[in-house]
């Protein structure tokens, strides 16, 4: 894959969190923020006339605290939950009550395999073992289990050392179509950026969009037109804009 273009004012930039803007951490709660980075993103909203959001798989309550509320356009828990550029705020029906079996299984899961975390989500629920990758095979059979007792409403959604149980209705691209249909995205260039294989329908969005989809680090397959090498090299990319 080829460096991604030089930046123009027309266009609506996407950004993903984790692996893209900030390095993955053994926890997400130790993730370490470049002091720089929500500056970074309040100078690009104002070159881009606010046509720019977040898309993670974290919260938007996360984002905000970590970025110090730098963007009001985000898109939380793969767009389960998102805000538009005028701060109003559109969740996803509540079902966390169907989650209680799964909560439990995935408590005990963690209990009997050392190293391995989970993030209770409310929406989704989310098992790591990037400090146990031995026992990955065992958390993808343990939540793909869970997400067969819950039905097709349900997906399991890998990711970099991750497994996450999520409802269907919404996935990254869906959050970029959905930010594109509205001010101030509408009739400019999608431009997504991202890490993982939870950023694969959102690149695939951009494409059939007709804009530029841009993969930070290595990837086996990927839909993704453009390559940066690092975190370091994105964040470098993002400030020559």
């Amino acid at each position: 894959m080829n460096a991604p273009p030089a930046a123009q004012p027309d266009w609506a930039l996407f950004l993903d969190f984790d692996g893209t803007l900030v390095e993955i951490a053994e926890h997400p709660d130790a993730v370490i923020v470049p002091p720089e980075l929500p500056a970074l993103l309040r100078n690009l909203a104002r070159r881009l006339n606010g046509a720019i959001a977040i898309v993670s798989g974290r919260s938007l309550v996360g984002l905000d605290a970590l970025l110090d509320g730098a963007l009001p356009a985000m898109a939380g828990i793969h767009g389960l939950e998102r805000r538009d550029a005028e701060g109003q705020l559109y969740q996803a029906v509540d079902r966390t009550a169907e989650f209680a079996q799964a909560r439990n299984a995935i408590r005990e899961f963690v209990a009997a395999h050392p190293g391995t975390v989970w993030e209770d989500k409310g929406n989704a629920l989310a098992l790591h073992f990037r400090n146990a990758p031995t026992a990955g095979p065992a958390a993808e059979a343990l939540l793909a289990a869970e997400q067969k007792a819950l039905g097709n409403e349900f997906i399991l959604q890998k990711g970099k050392q991750l497994v996450e149980l999520k409802p269907s209705s919404q996935h990254k691209g869906t959050v970029v179509k959905t930010y594109m249909a509205e001010p101030p995205f509408k009739g400019r260039t999608p431009v997504f950026v991202g890490d993982d294989t939870t950023d694969e329908d959102a690149f695939a969005a951009v494409n059939e969009l007709g804009g530029h989809s841009i993969r930070v680090g290595d990837a086996p397959h990927t839909v993704a037109q453009y390559k940066i090498d690092t975190v370091n090299e994105a964040l470098e990319w993002l400030s020559s804009l």
